[in-house]
């Protein structure tokens, strides 16, 4: 199967191929490939890819998956109820 084919981020549509051709210009941290990529930044925020995406770090850097550092994890932003909303527009005032 050809790299370009195999699609390891599937909410941001990222192949392999990408993932290899950024590691081979240095990009080597999951860190780099998410700013680049997108990878991770997705729906599933990494639980599909990411072990995946550490896997080919530690494989093209010789590495075992346990040596390759895990994402940084950013909960998504919380739902402001609109009551507080129009309470705070009432302060304005």
């Amino acid at each position: 199967m050809r790299k370009e084919d195999v699609i390891i981020c599937r909410c941001e549509d990222v192949s392999l191929k990408q993932i290899h051709q950024l590691l081979e210009q240095g990009y080597t941290t999951f860190e780099d490939l998410k700013r680049l990529l997108r990878v991770g930044m997705g729906p599933c925020q990494a639980n599909t890819c990411g072990h995946l995406i550490q896997r080919e770090i530690a494989k093209f850097l010789g590495k075992s998956v346990e040596e390759i550092p895990v994402h940084k994890v950013r909960p998504l932003v919380m739902g402001v109820p609109l009551k507080k909303i129009a309470e705070d527009q009432d302060d304005e005032r």
